[in-house]
């Protein structure tokens, strides 16, 4: 494994790969698992977000389920990409730019960093594992105290994915970027099907 992770290191270089998914897929423990394999910062919209002067209006609109407008989105998204700290280290950016309109501008910036989007990972789940994982998580606690994590908040997120990020990830697929993994899968499973994939597609 430890050859095959050398291999995709060299293949990404200072270049990027973007995870997709519905609520619930595992996309930020792969995103933390990926990020300590190729040792490249895992960044994440919503945490950039969250960092904004006003932390608690943006905090409120995450809470409903609902996304912030476009323009500001990536106003505060754009420029983080090229942080002196980030140049020549590859990323694992967190389905950043996730809304239908986002694709080519996130696609031009990581670009213009130094950070081209060289893959991706769509972690794809079908609703009644979503729904599963989330009533296992209000009974366990796994994921802390999260205030988007309500029955109400979870429906309207999953509404915004098929009516916004369903159509990011369609444009991923049409410039030959994307790769389907089956998220219902064990996480171990998980990585390794990406790991595989990754030097399947790309001939690592």
């Amino acid at each position: 494994m430890d050859y095959k992770i050398q291999k995709i290191t060299q293949w990404l270089d200072s270049g990027s790969i973007n995870l997709f998914g519905m609520p619930f897929s595992g996309k930020d423990t792969q995103g933390e698992i990926l990020s300590k394999m190729f040792n490249g910062p895992l960044i994440g919209g919503g945490d950039i977000l969250r960092s904004h002067e006003d932390p608690a209006a943006i905090e409120k609109v995450l809470a409903s389920g609902g996304i912030v407008p476009s323009d500001f989105y990536l106003h505060m998204v754009l420029p983080y990409l090229s942080r002196e700290e980030l140049q020549g280290r590859p990323l694992i950016l967190s389905a950043v730019g996730r809304s239908s309109g986002e694709e080519n501008p996130i696609l031009e910036a990581t670009e213009q960093s130094g950070h081209p989007i060289k893959a991706v990972i769509y972690l794809k789940l079908n609703d009644d594992e979503v729904w599963r994982r989330f009533e296992a998580s209000q009974q366990n606690g796994g994921r802390g105290d999260r205030s988007d994590d309500t029955r109400e908040s979870l429906a309207t997120r999953l509404q915004k994915f098929n009516d916004r990020t369903v159509p990011v990830i369609e444009h991923y697929r049409r410039l030959g970027l994307l790769i389907e993994i089956d998220g219902s899968q064990p996480k171990d499973q998980v990585t390794l099907q990406i790991i595989e994939s990754l030097l399947q597609k790309y001939q690592v």
